[in-house]
């Protein structure tokens, strides 16, 4: 009986180190950018409204971090994952890329409960009126939430792809971890023409005069 031994096909191989480079490439600007815009889209007006003060119309408007501030805050959260996803590995990297995609949901549910909502110019309305049951009215929303929730869904995208090929990712070298071992001091270059050359080495505990 002859039995026949599978061997790997070279591109399935170089599958994997392929991915990797394919999804990080396109997680850290994915990232990256969404933060930016969410963070960007915070500061936008997301509503305007009229209220009736002193028997005249007062133009409201109010900002996305006026309305909810979870958008701008989530996407800070989701920009310090994304660079805490390269210096942890394993275990630590799976949790950390859960909290980047977690980030990216919430942001997108932020904004798109956030696009409609009209409490913020209440809340205006009451206090340029003095009357605590004010309402606003000829209520308009912009698209700026909309793309609040894109930047979102970037900051999604690029937790998912950490959670699927973050394995393959690279991460901190080790080299620039510092084990907390003292590293023996290189002695300094005495004159022996100079006094106060020395003075410091006596002060150091060091034998001016060894060769």
């Amino acid at each position: 009986m002859e039995y026949v031994t599978a061997v790997p096909h070279p591109r399935s191989q170089a599958a994997s180190p392929r991915s990797g480079r394919r999804s990080l490439a396109v997680a850290l600007p994915a990232g990256a950018i969404g933060a930016a815009v969410a963070l960007l889209s915070s500061r936008q007006r997301w509503s305007a409204a009229t209220a009736s003060v002193a028997g005249g119309d007062f133009p409201l408007t109010a900002r996305g971090s006026d309305v909810t501030g979870v958008p701008a805050a989530l996407a800070i959260v989701g920009l310090a994952a994304l660079v805490a996803v390269f210096a942890v590995r394993r275990a630590g990297r799976v949790l950390v890329a859960g909290l980047l995609a977690l980030s990216g949901a919430g942001t997108v549910a932020a904004a798109l409960l956030g696009a409609s909502d009209r409490a913020a110019l209440d809340e205006k309305a009451a206090q340029a009126s003095g009357d605590t049951s004010a309402t606003v009215a000829a209520l308009t929303h912009t698209a700026w939430p909309y793309v609040a929730a894109a930047g979102g869904a970037l900051i999604l995208l690029a937790g998912l792809l950490a959670l699927r090929y973050g394995g393959l990712w690279p991460a901190m070298s080790g080299r620039y971890e510092r084990d907390g071992t003292p590293r023996p001091r290189k002695a300094a270059a005495v004159d022996p023409d100079r006094p106060e050359d020395l003075w410091k080495a006596l002060d150091r505990g060091e034998d001016p005069t060894g060769s």
